[in-house]
């Protein structure tokens, strides 16, 4: 059984996970639990692992598999169901939903979606390319809108837990809030993944890596092409 604690932290990652993709940051759960030190989260994380609940992927920076959820969540608390791991894993022609609670018999079609090229986490690149392949993917992967897909070339996101060769997929849109990660096309001709920050009348795109800089630009420079949704994997 896991202490309140250990178990909000738990459901908090498995959140984050399901709405962004990603794993949250230390900070992050710092302030998510109210406690005063990272020192505690690595506690709580360290005790997580040991029980069997979460796996940290090695060499990865903001990796974390969660491997399931406690059958009694915390004293007193109810029951819960079967639980299926949030980080996909194998080819991309074997792509896993992050949740999924259909019947074998019962489950969506999957939905083809184009990959684009490739998107820079680092020096920003060419701008978006055509169509140059597809996946197939769970809707439940996806949510409503129009989705495209990119393979990441570069580092610079990788405490945000975005790897090189990590393809990404993307809801396209052409606004996006502080913090979101993002597709940003800068000049018209430099597309980048980075974490959006909105500072006055500018716009900043931040990296999740500190050997690169936040570059600051004006708004009528980026164009928002759409927002991260889900990532995949090969191993």
């Amino acid at each position: 059984m896991l202490t309140r604690k250990q178990y909000e932290l738990l459901r908090f990652i498995q959140d984050r996970l399901r709405e962004d993709g990603v794993p949250p940051s230390f900070d992050e759960m710092k302030e998510a639990l109210d406690l005063r030190s990272k020192s505690g989260i690595h506690r709580l994380i360290t005790a997580l692992e040991e029980r069997g609940f979460i796996r940290r992927l090695a060499n990865r920076a903001r990796a974390i598999e969660i491997l399931k959820l406690p059958e009694q969540a915390v004293p007193g608390g109810t029951p819960r169901g079967k639980f299926t791991p949030n980080v996909i894993e194998g080819s991309l022609g074997r792509v896993r939903p992050l949740v999924s609670t259909a019947e074998p018999d019962s489950r969506p079609e999957l939905v083809s979606i184009p990959v684009m090229g490739r998107i820079a986490a680092g020096t920003p690149i060419s701008a978006i390319q055509s169509r140059s392949s597809t996946i197939s993917l769970s809707p439940e992967m996806l949510g409503a809108g129009e989705h495209f897909a990119l393979e990441v070339r570069g580092d610079s996101m990788i405490e945000a837990g975005i790897n090189d060769g990590d393809t990404v997929v993307i809801r396209r849109q052409d606004n996006a809030e502080t913090g979101d990660i993002v597709v940003a096309l800068i000049d018209d001709e430099e597309a980048t993944l980075k974490r959006l920050r909105k500072r006055g009348s500018s716009i900043a795109l931040e990296a999740a890596n500190p050997a690169y800089e936040t570059r600051v630009l004006g708004p009528d420079r980026v164009r928002i092409q759409g927002k991260l949704v889900s990532l995949l994997r090969r191993y």
